[in-house]
């Protein structure tokens, strides 16, 4: 069975995760945005999800996880959580 990690920043409107994103992409440290600004409790270890399994993530998170590149972060993506920027750690 596949497996990935994978860390995230959950905010609420597709106008903050752009601005958290361009903040990322200047080099800012993203477990330290996560823990100040992701409304996810996964914020206070810095976006952490840990290890988790096809299936176990809404749908849209799954395919950005499952079959996008790794160590890039990836985003606005929309479910019914708010906005996330998502970077998978690895996967096997």
């Amino acid at each position: 069975m596949a497996k990935a990690c994978a860390v995230h920043i959950l905010v609420k409107t597709k106008a903050e995760a752009d601005k958290i994103k361009a903040k990322l992409a200047k080099g800012e440290d993203f477990a330290k945005l996560a823990k100040k600004f992701s409304t996810c409790p996964s914020g206070k270890k810095g976006g952490s999800l840990g290890e988790f399994q096809p299936g176990q993530m809404v749908k849209a998170f799954d395919n950005v996880v499952f079959k996008k590149a790794i160590l890039e972060v990836h985003g606005p993506i929309k479910t019914q959580f708010g906005y996330h920027l998502i970077k998978t750690l690895y996967r096997n």
